[in-house]
């Protein structure tokens, strides 16, 4: 199963890459970040061991999960996105090699651990394209950028995470340009029994117990309230509608384990 954090900067990580010209950048506004102080803290703690646990846990299975998320949210050369929650950078990486260098990727976060380890990260690959990702510090309920800003957005295993799921997808609907899609990939909430069943003898018997040899049991037990305390797919596209988007739909991915909604604004 693949972990991602929820929404960072260190003396390592910057605000903005220093390869956008300044026409370009966005204005970022500074406020205190309204999320979970304890959620926050949690997702620095995890940070360092952060990739590493989701590729064993998964068997590598969240790479491809990623690139479905990335795919359905219909990104294209040229395109500016937003990844929010975007923890590491995993699927801000995917989207910079979708929209190429005459596009742009914001990965914004409210980890700063997570932050310096994607921009560390953006550092270390030599792949020119990634020099269009900037990183922000902030907030998924009160972004940081103008309306009808984005022609995409991703939200890799965050919404969950987020101490108001309604808030946060106003504020995605408001940032998207219209026709645009969000794509938001996190844990699917059964409603059949078995499924249910399984993800939890999981999460119990094999993610905490080698979460816990990196001294991060504590930190990963947490899934299993955290999705029971999560909407299923019919609810999460009746929350995407909600606010506005005019089409939702939600798929079952990895056996129904997880799960992509896309929503078109």
């Amino acid at each position: 199963m693949a972990f991602s954090s929820s929404l960072s900067l260190s003396s390592s990580c910057r605000l903005f890459s220093g390869n956008f010209p300044p026409e370009n950048r966005v204005s970022v506004r500074y406020r205190p970040v309204r999320s979970s102080e304890e959620r926050q803290a949690l997702f620095n703690r995890i940070a360092p061991v952060y990739d590493n646990l989701n590729d064993l846990l998964s068997l590598g299975q969240h790479r491809i999960w990623k690139r479905m998320a990335v795919s359905w949210s219909g990104a294209k050369k040229g395109d500016f996105v937003l990844d929010l929650c975007c923890g590491s950078g995993d699927l801000a990486f995917l989207l910079s090699e979708k929209v190429g260098s005459y596009g742009k990727v914001s990965g914004l976060d409210f980890s700063k651990e997570q932050l310096s380890i994607a921009s560390t990260r953006q550092d270390f690959f030599w792949k020119a394209c990634y020099k269009n990702i900037v990183w922000i510090e902030g907030d998924a309920l009160d972004l940081p950028f103008p309306d009808s800003y984005f022609d995409a957005i991703t939200i890799g295993y965050g919404l969950r995470n987020l101490v108001d799921k309604h808030i946060a997808m106003k504020e995605m609907f408001r940032v998207l340009k219209p026709g645009s899609r969000v794509s938001v990939l996190d844990f699917n909430k059964s409603t059949d029994a078995f499924t249910t069943l399984v993800q939890e003898w999981m999460i119990d018997n094999v993610v905490v117990p080698v979460a816990n040899s990196s001294g991060l049991g504590k930190e990963y037990a947490y899934l299993k309230s955290s999705i029971n305390d999560f909407l299923t797919g019919k609810e999460l596209e009746k929350l995407a509608k909600g606010v506005g988007f005019s089409y939702a739909k939600h798929y079952e991915i990895g056996g129904g384990l997880m799960g992509t909604l896309v929503a078109t604004r």
